[in-house]
């Protein structure tokens, strides 16, 4: 698991419409890249609106988001406009990039072993971990990280 002061592995994946997002492309001082397993859950629902219900403070604080999943990109476009989201979701279909955040690997869903994607959260500014959350509560996770950031 990456560690606040590690450097962010740089990476380049398709958002939900197919079009290539880098992190070191992310506008703003600080880029929150959150991972989750499977779009349109619960769970990964409940954190995709926290931080658009948050999204106007995210904006005027200069920091953008990404939201990483194993999903491909067609079910990453439904998963957006569904829910109005007002950022980019990314496919890594491959789990490479997950995998280079330790958030991917062997879990235990609904008794059988599968690989997927962990849910943890990593704040980047100028290329370097800042704040790392690890098997996040979906519920609220967007104002955690604002509070943490202390941005006032």
């Amino acid at each position: 698991m990456l560690e606040p002061g590690d450097d962010a592995p740089e990476f380049s994946l398709p958002n939900q419409d197919g079009d290539e997002v880098s992190l070191s492309d992310l506008p703003g001082e600080y880029a929150v890249v959150y991972f989750y397993p499977r779009a349109d859950t619960p769970g990964c629902t409940t954190e995709a609106c926290s931080f658009r219900d948050d999204w106007d403070t995210y904006e005027d604080a200069g920091i953008s988001v990404v939201g990483i999943s194993d999903d491909p990109v067609d079910d990453l476009a439904d998963f957006r406009e569904k829910y109005d989201l007002p950022f980019d979701l990314l496919s890594d279909e491959d789990g490479e990039v997950s995998a280079a955040y330790g958030s991917y690997g062997e879990k235990n869903v609904f008794g059988n072993e599968v690989m997927g994607v962990f849910r943890n959260t990593f704040v980047v500014k100028d290329g370097e971990i800042v704040e790392v959350y690890e098997g996040v509560d979906p519920e609220n996770h967007a104002e955690e990280i604002l509070a943490d950031l202390d941005l006032d």
